[in-house]
């Protein structure tokens, strides 16, 4: 509510003073008032409360800026505008903020009748209010004072608040004249002015087109049924105001047509339909599925799929409560006959939701990769990332698993056989993004060895694929997938490559540091900026000394053979002169 009254006090006080006053008289953008307030305080996201309380907070500042007060703070006085007070666009748009007061407190009070269904009395008398008011406006667009584009936006206006009220009565031809009326007005405004207008008036003839079938069909055309079914689907389940009576109404009419209806064909076998509510599911099967292919989108389709799960899962409990209570009086003879009937059906109908489920997935997981691959643009928003999809594909596998051990196909080679290839074709997926997410964390060698692990699964979908061709239509293309792979393995080993230049602590910068010279280091790449310079280190200068083989030693072999002279008187003499003659030798006695 803070941040409603914060942007409240910056851009709406501009509209209400905006003077729009043309030679031809005062103007008023009615429909473009009421869509800008409706997106901008709540209605986005169905909080008709919020929507309520701003047209109250917004009237206050009118009638102050206004000076049109009723009363004061003890005592109330009515006052009306009238015809002599239009010498300011501001007392139209007073009288329209009331009419969407009351407007918005009735459709509060619709979302309240699901559960307390005495309110649906208040809800009718906010809607008479709320078409009260919109006469008061259309008839304060009569006077001249009024340019004619606002002449046709009130009568427009006017006619849809009073349809509202006399669908709710169930007053179904009244309903659809007063809707045709409004829908003829924003036609022919649409064909009259820019094609940013027209636009808008375009969106409100699609929301009354629904109301205006509903009208029909009630009436008595009966072509306006499929035409209902087809709005509804398009829609993709959204709600709306006739979102319940719509839905009753598509019910009612399956449930004619199930009458029929006892067994369907699944697999090569007949599986007996004896629940009339599953009935009206498999019925709506179909439209659902044709829906989902024809999407406009990936938003609508993916609504489409919530719907079609959420019917199935409803089904589902609804056979499970049927044989719970008729177990209850049943011999056991009759229990194990009913339980070999009901299986079946079981299964074929958790088979529909599993599928479901794998395909609501795909389609998500599609629109995720669409958007990885888009450049952010804003980067303070959080865009998609490999993250989100492996969950999907997790999801994926846990789906095709449950399938593979459905009681009744254990011994279909066939489908067990086509699961086990989808769910190789989807491990290859995930084992894609699970690589991608280590990519992001700059974990190299696991993201390399993840898309080798991706190229050995695609492989093998390929080599299996040949005898099981139809189960590949519904799947990923595996070899876009390769191509994708090897192209991301030559770009991940140059990220690598060049990511050892910003490692803090990388081995081969810490050579570098230790000054290791190029010539030792040739096998590690590094972009070492001192090669290119003044002494770049090559090689380590001088040189280590480094032991080198010595010379060769010759050997005498004949010296073993050879006789030497004798020295005997030679060692005799000299051991004659003894200590005597060294000491003449000393002091010279014997020269």
């Amino acid at each position: 509510m803070a941040l409603d009254k914060q942007n409240e006090g910056k851009i709406l006080p501009m509209d209400e003073n905006k003077e729009n006053t043309t030679e031809d008289g005062i103007g008023l953008e009615i429909l473009q008032i009421i869509k800008d307030s409706q997106q901008q305080h709540g209605l986005r996201h169905g909080d008709y409360q919020r929507y309520r309380g701003y047209c109250s907070r917004r009237l206050r500042r009118l009638r102050k800026t206004l000076g049109f007060k009723c009363g004061n703070r003890h005592k109330f006085t009515g006052k009306k505008v009238t015809v002599e007070m239009l010498s300011d666009k501001r007392y139209l748009l007073l009288v329209l903020m009331e009419a969407e007061r009351a407007w918005s407190y009735a459709m509060q009070l619709k979302q309240e009748a699901n559960t307390e269904p005495r309110k649906r009395f208040h809800l009718l008398s906010r809607l008479r209010k709320a078409a009260k008011h919109g006469e008061r406006l259309e008839k304060l667009c009569e006077s001249p004072r009024v340019d004619a584009k606002t002449k046709l936006e009130a009568q427009a206006y006017t006619s849809y608040l009073s349809g509202m009220v006399r669908f709710e009565l169930q007053e179904w031809k009244a309903a659809m004249e007063a809707f045709n009326k409004c829908k003829t007005i924003y036609e022919k405004l649409a064909s009259a002015f820019t094609e940013e207008l027209a636009v808008l008036y375009h969106q409100r003839v699609e929301e009354i087109s629904p109301n205006i079938r509903y009208c029909a069909y009630n009436i008595g055309d009966q072509n306006a049924m499929n035409e209902l079914m087809q709005m509804r689907l398009s829609a993709g389940g959204g709600g709306g105001m006739m979102a319940e009576k719509l839905e009753a109404l598509i019910t009612q009419t399956r449930a004619k047509q199930a009458a029929t209806m006892s067994e369907v064909e699944w697999r090569g076998r007949t599986v007996p339909v004896k629940i009339d509510k599953a009935r009206i599911f498999l019925l709506g099967l179909g439209d659902n599925e044709a829906a989902i292919a024809q999407a406009a989108n990936e938003e609508t389709k993916e609504r489409l799929y919530e719907t079609l799960l959420a019917e199935c899962r409803d089904t589902i409990q609804a056979v499970r409560e049927e044989l719970k209570t008729e177990a209850v009086s049943m011999t056991d003879t009759e229990r194990s006959l009913t339980c070999l009937c009901v299986c079946p059906f079981h299964s074929y109908l958790t088979y529909i939701k599993l599928w479901t489920v794998v395909k609501r997935n795909e389609s998500m997981a599609h629109m995720l990769q669409a958007k990885l691959k888009e450049p952010q643009t804003d980067e303070n928003k959080r865009g998609p990332r490999p993250q989100d999809l492996i969950r999907l594909y997790d999801i994926i596998l846990q789906s095709l698993a449950e399938l593979s051990t459905l009681q009744g196909l254990e011994e279909d080679h066939t489908f067990q056989k086509e699961v086990a290839l989808k769910m190789l074709v989807y491990k290859a997926y995930r084992c894609f993004f699970i690589a991608q997410s280590y990519v992001l964390v700059k974990k190299w060698s696991e993201a390399l060895v993840l898309y080798e692990r991706v190229l050995k699964y695609a492989m093998e979908v390929q080599s299996k694929a040949k005898s099981l061709n139809n189960s590949l239509k519904d799947l990923p293309d595996v070899q876009e997938l390769i191509t994708e792979v090897n192209a991301e393995k030559y770009s991940l080993q140059a990220a690598a490559i060049l990511d050892t230049e910003d490692a803090p602590e990388a081995p081969c910068q810490q050579k570098v540091k230790d000054n290791t010279p190029l010539c030792e280091r040739l096998d590690t790449f590094h972009l070492d900026p001192t090669l290119v310079g003044k002494q770049p280190n090559l090689v380590q200068f001088p040189p280590d000394f480094q032991p080198i083989p010595c010379k060769p030693l010759f050997f005498d072999l004949a010296l073993n053979h050879v006789a030497f002279p004798p020295l005997d008187d030679k060692v005799e003499q000299k051991g004659k002169g003894g200590l005597t003659g060294y000491i003449k030798g000393i002091f010279g006695f014997g020269s």
